[in-house]
């Protein structure tokens, strides 16, 4: 199956600069599906995809029967809702993480090669770079690919299977926080995944797992949640 996800990154990226360079306005309404997915030469789910990333990182909001507005960057951004809420509660999303990538992240230490922390190094420092430059669709993007990287170095195949079916579900759960989290914990997330570095590169399972778990938790309380 076609993967729109790539396109839609690519999709929100192009919106996403728009709205920085001020070609999109606070206050202003985007065309609207049909006229917008034309102009972009896209698909309307791909497009329809682009959106509801921009809008769960707190840059455009969608008014029922009204449209779709950008945002003021100097606001500051109301919560955004949790987009899976008729699936699955968002607490027990983070509690599965919690649980999932911490046991993932431990095995992973156990068998981790210089190549692939320097990898996993790199996104971490991409995440760090992309926070810094205000972007914040590449900011996610690497986070994304930091916690992809990391189940891909993971032994237990099944393990790592269970992750990727739930990847719809994690990656919205690491873009929902974005428009509460401020700059003292944005740096602390950022340390966090450099301690997650140092122990997958230590090859300290015990370690690896403990940080996991420390960045999952901190996470969810920028989402409004208290996983002790």
């Amino acid at each position: 199956m076609w993967d729109k996800g790539p396109v839609a990154q690519g999709v929100a990226s192009r919106l996403q600069e728009m709205i920085r360079t001020g070609v999109l306005k606070p206050g202003d309404k985007l065309p609207s599906q049909r006229i917008l997915s034309e102009q972009l030469h896209v698909s309307r789910p791909t497009l329809r995809e682009a959106l509801l990333t921009l809008e769960t990182l707190g840059l455009l909001r969608t008014l029922p029967a009204r449209g779709t507005f950008v945002l003021d960057p100097a606001d500051q951004a109301p919560r955004s809702g949790w987009r899976y809420d008729d699936a699955h509660d968002l607490r027990d999303v983070f509690q599965t993480r919690m649980l999932i990538e911490s046991e993932i992240c431990a095995l992973a230490a156990s068998v981790m090669t210089t190549d692939v922390s320097n990898a996993l190094a790199a996104l971490a420092q991409t995440f760090d770079d992309a926070w810094q430059k205000g972007d914040l669709v590449a900011h996610v993007e690497a986070d994304l690919a930091f916690h992809r990287g990391i189940a891909d170095a993971c032994p237990n195949r099944m393990l790592a299977s269970i992750y990727a079916n739930m990847q719809h579900l994690l990656s919205e759960t690491q873009r929902q926080p974005i428009p509460n989290t401020d700059p003292d914990r944005m740096r602390q997330s950022i340390a966090e995944h450099k301690a997650i570095v140092a122990a997958l590169k230590a090859c300290d399972p015990p370690g690896a797992g403990q940080a996991m778990r420390a960045h999952i938790r901190n996470t969810a309380r920028c989402a409004g949640l208290d996983l002790n």
